[in-house]
């Protein structure tokens, strides 16, 4: 059922009342570029657990990315959203990826573009056997958008195992609602639809608010997927 497709994603990311093990090694010393790829045959050989960004095209992904890493370049950050179209890792510790995918839900791409985007995308997370947590990106500053309550409909109905990271917690846009309540609605509609939810952190790469909460986040599902034998 679909609550069980949440559950298990919780079990994989400590919601649903499962507590994960203590991290360690929280803090990232070395971040590495290591590629980029168009398909999954030319991603790099399965060997680490992985951490992959998800998340629509303007989310700030690269923006996360360089936060989280303390390198202010590591990440492309485009100028036109919807530029990344590859799979890119980043090598963290020597030890653990994080990988960038493809933004979804860019209104000026082609709808075919898009489905071959996540064509690609999709085959990543379903057969990739070192993902560990896909991690989701909403958008903060905006109310609940249908097309990521669509990936969250896709990541349960597939069993892949997720975290919320909510973005852009210092942006509010003007007579808007607080960015708080934008949080609470995501989620709300969340647990109507499945009635338990998978983690989340609340973040700003402008001021690195989270930062901390996230790495520990991480680095709790990363010892949870060591302790499964990689699973």
């Amino acid at each position: 059922g679909e609550g069980e497709g949440v559950a298990g994603a919780g079990a994989q990311g400590g919601g649903s009342g499962l507590e994960l093990p203590e991290p360690t090694h929280i803090n990232i010393k070395t971040a590495e570029y290591v590629g980029s790829a168009a398909s999954l045959e030319g991603c790099p050989p399965s060997s680490h657990p992985e951490f992959a960004l998800i998340g629509r095209s303007n989310v700030g992904k690269s923006s996360l990315i360089n936060m989280l890493c303390g390198q202010r370049g590591l990440a492309k950050t485009a100028k036109t959203p919807g530029k990344t179209q590859t799979i890119n890792h980043f090598l963290i510790n020597r030890s653990w990826f994080l990988v960038d995918l493809p933004g979804y839900g860019y209104a000026r791409r082609s709808k075919t573009q898009r489905d071959e985007f996540f064509q690609f995308s999709s085959e990543y997370f379903l057969e990739r056997e070192t993902l560990a947590n896909a991690l989701l990106l909403i958008d903060s500053s905006i109310p609940p958008q249908e097309v990521d309550l669509q990936m969250v409909d896709w990541l349960v109905d597939s069993e892949v195992p997720f975290s919320l990271v909510f973005t852009k917690a210092d942006k509010r846009k003007k007579k808007a609602p607080r960015n708080s309540e934008n949080v609470a609605a995501f989620e709300g509609v969340l647990e109507s639809r499945f009635g338990v939810l998978p983690p989340s952190v609340t973040t700003s790469s402008s001021k690195n608010t989270g930062k901390r909460e996230l790495l520990w986040l991480i680095g709790g599902l990363r010892a949870r997927w060591e302790q499964c034998g990689g699973q």
